[in-house]
């Protein structure tokens, strides 16, 4: 089985003003790095039940064509067998290389409210390999507290602690009017990736991606299809 190069993908609308379409290595779209993911899911549910999967089949669990399948993984390299299919632990190896978390990522999360705190409690990240390693807030009624096993620290100790813990990812849940700030510290900090919770499109520097997660856009867009739906 060949080794599957790795390949940038691009996340979209990115706050530093670049595209999908902005650099010339950048070979996965934004929605063709998203399918990888959901493939992955579905390889991890088949690891302990079954050795093979077909395209069609991987197809069905996600909700697209076997052939949207065949032309995503052809970017990871020869990796199927005509009449057999994919080998279900070595594409999930090979996406898993390809989104670069074939290793762990260590990330800060800034803005400790309500919404963080359900985030903290989501197992999901450590079990894909994220682990959340320092808590940081401006409001000093917080600063001390003990959420899981991390204190939240002051947000003036960012700088410091970033390098200590060695964090390359930000997540901010911050008020939208103090985003952009904390979204620069963040930066100087030296983190390489912000999940941006806040409303607010982020003026970065180049080479820092963010992606921005806005719940409202996500319900506005649930409500247009059910919407849609019943005009049926």
């Amino acid at each position: 089985m060949s080794r599957p190069r790795r390949v940038r993908y691009s996340v979209g609308m990115l706050d530093n003003g670049a595209s999908e379409d902005s650099s010339a290595d950048m070979r996965l779209s934004r929605a063709t790095a998203q399918r990888l993911s959901l493939y992955l899911r579905s390889l991890d549910a088949l690891a302990h039940s079954e050795a093979t999967v077909s395209s069609r089949d991987l197809a069905k669990t996600v909700g697209v064509s076997a052939a949207q399948v065949r032309r995503d993984l052809a970017a990871l390299g020869h990796l199927g067998l005509r009449g057999i299919g994919y080998e279900v632990g070595g594409l999930a190896t090979a996406i898993r290389r390809t989104l670069g978390i074939d290793r762990p990522w260590k990330a800060v999360l800034v803005g400790v409210g309500n919404l963080a705190r359900a985030l903290l409690r989501y197992r999901g990240f450590t079990e894909h390999g994220f682990e959340i390693v320092g808590l940081f807030d401006a409001d000093p009624a917080k600063i001390g507290q003990v959420v899981g096993t991390l204190r939240i620290e002051p947000l003036s100790q960012l700088k410091e602690q970033v390098p200590t813990c060695r964090a390359e990812l930000g997540i901010l849940t911050v008020p939208s009017e103090a985003a952009q700030s904390v979204a620069t510290q963040m930066v100087q900090a030296g983190l390489r990736g912000v999940m941006n919770f806040a409303p607010v499109r982020l003026e970065l520097p180049r080479g820092i991606q963010v992606v921005t997660v806005d719940l409202a856009i996500q319900l506005e867009q649930l409500a247009f299809a059910v919407h849609l739906g019943d005009g049926d």
